[in-house]
């Protein structure tokens, strides 16, 4: 049967949209990455479902599955996507409104810089990220003999965050997945390479879990924004720079969650034939 679908994209952090708040729709692990294939299928970093709402209050629920079918906890641009799928499909407010994500409840709204949600409280604590340590700021890994420092949190899903020099000479696609298979992570991580060019702007690189390199991520721009700003190096409004596009942050420190916004665009819709 034709799977009904809608491409998207948020700074080129590109998806699929699929309703199946009427019915189920069978996703196994190898359909999806047929799916995600940029030649023979339709290709995209996440396969996000819009399921009904599963808790009071909530609009809708959604659910991530990477380009690899493996599940998703979070996905920034995903949900900012999912927001102006739903505004268009006029289910949801034109103000404020609440969705149902993997990590628990968020609130999206449109504000001057697109669609904006708040991406919930980072949590530094290492169970959270999944890390069996000490809480450490940077934590120190040693990959194939080499020492890297990184901070680490999560955004409903782990982060590990370096900071760089320049981030278009980062060895992203070595460092990326030799950190994301390190056993001090016992889920693996989503890597990021920020660059600071200012209290107020950092140039961003995210390596994805169950992805690969990505054009974008929402999730690691709040990650990233968070880890430099915890150690004193950022505003509360930053604009983080990806190779798809930039995205809008405002975060008023620990205890508090960020805030992010940017563009959320329609691609085309069509039928999945196999």
């Amino acid at each position: 049967m034709p799977l009904r679908f809608s491409k998207m994209h948020g700074a080129g952090n590109d998806f699929v949209i699929i309703d199946r708040r009427a019915a189920d729709v069978p996703l196994a692990a190898e359909r999806v990455a047929r799916m995600s294939d940029r030649h023979r299928g339709i290709g995209f970093d996440q396969l996000i479902t819009i399921d009904a709402p599963r808790s009071a209050g909530a609009q809708a629920a959604y659910s991530i599955l990477n380009a690899d079918g493996s599940d998703a906890a979070q996905c920034g641009n995903g949900a900012r996507c999912v927001a102006a799928w739903l505004l268009r499909d006029g289910g949801v407010p034109s103000g404020d409104f609440v969705l149902d994500s993997p990590a628990g409840r968020i609130v999206a709204s449109v504000d001057a810089h697109g669609i904006g949600i708040d991406m919930g409280v980072p949590d530094f604590s290492p169970p959270a990220v999944g890390l069996a340590r000490e809480q450490a700021d940077p934590y120190r890994f040693t990959l194939n003999g080499e020492t890297i420092e990184a901070g680490a949190v999560s955004m409903g899903n782990p982060h590990a965050v370096i900071e760089v020099p320049d981030v278009a000479q980062a060895d992203v696609v070595r460092i990326g997945p030799a950190l994301q298979r390190d056993a001090a992570f016992s889920h693996s991580c989503n890597v990021g390479f920020a660059q600071l060019l200012g209290r107020d702007r950092i140039a961003l690189r995210v390596y994805e879990r169950g992805v690969g390199e990505t054009l974008a991520c929402g999730s690691g721009a709040c990650a990233a924004v968070a880890v430099l700003a915890r150690r004193g190096l950022l505003d509360e409004q930053v604009a983080v720079q990806l190779p798809g596009g930039t995205l809008h942050l405002r975060w008023a420190g620990e205890g508090t969650p960020i805030h992010m916004a940017g563009p959320a665009e329609f691609v085309f819709e069509g039928e999945f034939l196999s």
